[in-house]
């Protein structure tokens, strides 16, 4: 995996980007034994039971972790209803099967929409730095959409200078997992400026917002 570390035990190997990390700190508080931040090599995939420890890489919402059975045990498989969970005044973490800007890229991904982060379209806390201020938990669509299927393929490309799109089966959930609305094909805002988060109103041409495609 390019851009990654490989830290392999006897019965796992695990990958780590440090790319996407945004320090949610899942792995460290979960096992503080096999993840130490204070340590070289940080990751001891042979200090925990296998099965603990890819439960924990499970829980990394940036897919920063990820990891590789040595042992013919369970795979990471895509959920069966993919989501694009709101955090409160940050950032858009997704799950499915997904593909982003045209490149295979896990189950699981924390996207920027403050657009000040310096690694876009990974998030990379920026948002805290400017202190952006968005809901986690708006109104639900008002005609909400029945999908006939949550799962499946999941392309996520960015417009330049633009928004999100997500073509394929989504579950759009507030930070409390309230449903907020259900689309196939959607727009979502990553300028940070959209009076309509988290859909894209067009603010993006209004404040100037630069950032490259896909």
């Amino acid at each position: 995996m390019a851009g990654t570390k490989t830290y392999e035990g006897g019965a796992i190997r695990v990958h780590f980007d440090a790319r996407r990390c945004i320090h949610a700190r899942k792995c460290v508080l979960g096992l503080p034994g096999a993840f130490r931040v204070k340590e070289r090599p940080w990751v001891e995939p042979d200090a925990a039971p296998v099965e603990e420890l890819a439960a924990v890489i499970r829980t990394c919402p940036s897919g920063a972790l990820s990891y590789e059975r040595l042992d013919g045990g369970y795979e990471e498989t895509a959920p069966a209803v993919n989501q694009a969970r709101l955090w409160e005044h940050g950032p858009l973490e997704v799950r499915g099967d997904l593909t982003i800007a045209g490149a295979p890229a896990g189950t699981r991904a924390v996207l920027c929409r403050c657009g000040a982060s310096k690694n876009k379209p990974w998030c990379d806390n920026s948002h805290l730095d400017i202190a952006f201020k968005a809901t986690g938990e708006p109104k639900p669509a008002e005609e909400p959409v029945a999908l006939e299927k949550t799962g499946g393929p999941l392309t996520i490309s960015l417009a330049e200078d633009g928004p999100i799109h997500v073509e394929g089966n989504l579950e759009i959930c507030a930070g409390s997992g309230r449903e907020v609305a259900a689309t196939t094909d959607t727009w979502l805002c990553r300028c940070g400026a959209s009076a309509n988060k988290p859909f894209c109103d067009g603010s993006h041409k209004k404040i100037g917002f630069t950032a490259e495609g896909s």
